[in-house]
């Protein structure tokens, strides 16, 4: 399974537009290989640097469609749930790292799985790993980077 984006490159800075300096609109990802056995996939956008405990989750979102090729920028995928980022905020929220030297590794992560779930929309990035356990078939990801100056 392979997630890429158009908008920037494995392990290089984030566009500004997608972060909390610009428009804070998730990027456009693009996912290929999908397993055939997938009934669903997760995706999950998460920052290991943020100075909090297991980081920081940006956005948290499942049941996206196994067929779905793209995720258009500023949208979700239509029928896939968002569950609640780490600010309890079921959206995206773009890499905003505190000001001051330190970039941030922000993750996006695929999953796809053999079910689908029936997870609250309150629902956050803990109960949709517990969730996960045991149900994934194939994982990937993107890593962009973002620096406040």
């Amino acid at each position: 399974m392979i997630l890429t984006s158009p908008s920037f490159e494995n392990g290089v800075a984030i566009p500004k537009k997608f972060t909390c300096d610009g428009g804070e609109m998730n990027p456009e990802l693009q996912i290929q290989n999908v397993p055939e056995d997938a009934v669903t996939l997760a995706l999950v956008v998460h920052d290991p640097d943020a100075p909090v405990a297991h980081g920081f989750a940006h956005w948290v979102v499942w049941n996206i469609d196994p067929k779905t090729v793209f995720i258009k920028e500023e949208s979700v995928p239509p029928g896939a749930v968002e569950g609640l980022n780490s600010a309890r905020a079921a959206r995206y929220m773009g890499p905003c790292p505190s000001h001051g030297p330190m970039m941030h590794h922000y993750h996006f992560k695929l999953f796809a799985l053999d079910v689908a779930f029936d997870l609250p929309g309150t629902a956050g990035l803990q109960e949709l790993d517990a969730a996960m356990a045991g149900h994934i078939l194939a994982e990937t990801e993107l890593v962009g980077t973002y620096e406040r100056k």
